[in-house]
């Protein structure tokens, strides 16, 4: 496979070693490919609100800034038109399940040698969608789960960072702080937030997004601003 010297991947996990791993596989795939770097989730959004005219975004499930699947969900509603691909350590046929519905373009164990991680990368970039030959996404799902997915993909990227930023405990003044906008724009993201999820209060909703993640909330009991 070829690529032109526009084609630009970004590679966003929080282990340099794993980094430099991605990078290597990519750069045998697509030698002329422009390759970046993000250690935290942070920095792939600034990354990409500088320059989104990305080709591929591989995402680690676990780093600094997300839990779970709130990264890649935040970027499928923001930057719909680049295909990102899960290269995780959790691999088990629900996560890989779940990485799909909410529109991963593939899934990559880290478990993986280089050579399936190239296979893999080549399999993406020429359009198709890639996942381990051994798993099965037949079969039917958990329907509250799929009822909980459903909702929470209605949510505005604006308002998936807010709710990140909720299940980390964040107060509503602290939030407007970071996003750069008024407490009055928070308290209208999160009472939206709440009717789309079909709950009634912050705690509920920060349980709900940890349950599509499989995640546990690091607080206890959510701040009411």
């Amino acid at each position: 496979m070829t690529a032109s010297s526009t084609t630009r991947i970004v590679i966003a996990d929080d282990h340099p070693l794993f980094r430099g791993a991605l990078r290597e596989a990519v750069a045998s795939v697509l030698p002329d490919a422009t390759i970046d770097e993000a250690g935290t989730f942070q920095e792939l959004t600034g990354r990409l609100e500088q320059d989104a005219d990305v080709d591929l975004i591989l995402l680690d499930l676990s780093m600094p800034g997300i839990s779970g699947f709130s990264g890649l969900i935040y970027l499928r509603a923001q930057y719909p038109a680049v295909p990102v691909v899960i290269v995780s350590a959790s691999d088990d046929a629900g996560t890989i399940r779940r990485s799909m519905d909410f529109g991963a373009s593939g899934f990559i164990p880290k478990r993986f040698g280089v050579d399936t991680l190239r296979a893999a990368i080549a399999k993406v970039m020429a359009g198709d969608v890639w996942i381990p030959a051994d798993v099965d996404l037949g079969g039917a799902g958990d329907p509250d789960m799929t009822r909980l997915r459903d909702r929470l993909v209605t949510l505005t990227p604006q308002q998936v960072r807010v709710l990140m930023m909720l299940s980390e405990g964040l107060l509503n003044k602290q939030i407007a702080y970071e996003l750069g906008v008024s407490e009055a724009t928070i308290k209208a993201h999160v009472s939206a937030i709440l009717q789309k999820l079909g709950v009634e209060s912050r705690t509920q909703a920060v349980i709900a997004a940890a349950r599509i993640s499989g995640a546990q909330w690091r607080g206890g009991d959510a701040p009411a601003s």
